[in-house]
């Protein structure tokens, strides 16, 4: 269990996942920049966190912006959107009759990615949402701007464990204030960071490397 102030971000699971000296720089170095992508995507999200609202359609139910935190995990987030639907096996609600079964869906900028980021990051949310109402959520959904649908992810034993993983890995990493290097690809191009990260520097040779090379002097 994790105490309060140990607590990480939960949506930093998919700059984990996209590349971790990334994650590392956002959120251990603080340090940020706008590109069209996150711009894109910082605008969507607004649309779907409306913090604290709800809406009523029958047997379903819409919480926006909902607030999440697991001890287990030492996450704290929000989500887009909580769907709890009418189900006579689901869970109570404080000021709703009935039961419900809670359903996670993650609003995403663009299309599904090859990546296992989105899903990762949806998984964890899940995971937050059966520790804080006792309950067990085998499926969520990722909606991607691109084509405007769903897409369904079932939150199957090797994803959670992938997302267990990956969270003890940024919560070590976070400890110890460590940056990784990585190697550059293409996806670099693509990150709002790369003009802080200089990712084509990790290439370069070291020193000791470079005077062998130019100067022909080596130790004896």
């Amino acid at each position: 269990m994790y105490a309060e102030e140990d607590y990480l971000m939960l949506s930093g699971i998919q700059h984990f996942a996209f590349c971790r000296r990334q994650w590392a720089m956002i959120h251990i170095e603080q340090q940020w920049a706008e590109n069209y992508w996150t711009t894109s995507g910082e605008l969507m999200h607004r649309k779907a966190h409306d913090e604290g609202s709800s809406e009523k359609r029958g047997d379903l139910l819409i919480l926006r912006g909902m607030r999440i935190s697991s001890r287990e995990l030492g996450l704290s987030g929000q989500c887009d959107v909580v769907e709890f639907h009418r189900d006579k096996d689901g869970i109570t609600l404080y000021g709703y009759d009935g039961t419900w079964n809670p359903v996670p869906v993650e609003y995403k900028r663009g299309a599904p990615k090859e990546n296992n980021a989105d899903r990762l990051q949806l998984c964890a949310q899940a995971m937050c949402l059966e520790e804080m109402l006792l309950t067990e959520i085998p499926g969520g959904y990722l909606f991607y701007g691109e084509n405007r649908r769903r897409s369904l992810v079932e939150f199957s034993e090797p994803l959670r464990e992938e997302v267990k993983k990956m969270i003890k890995e940024m919560h070590d990493l976070f400890r110890r204030g460590y940056t990784p290097k990585v190697k550059p690809t293409k996806q670099c191009r693509a990150c709002s960071l790369e003009n802080l990260c200089v990712p084509k520097l990790h290439k370069a040779m070291n020193a000791r490397r470079y005077i062998e090379k130019n100067i022909g002097i080596k130790d004896e």
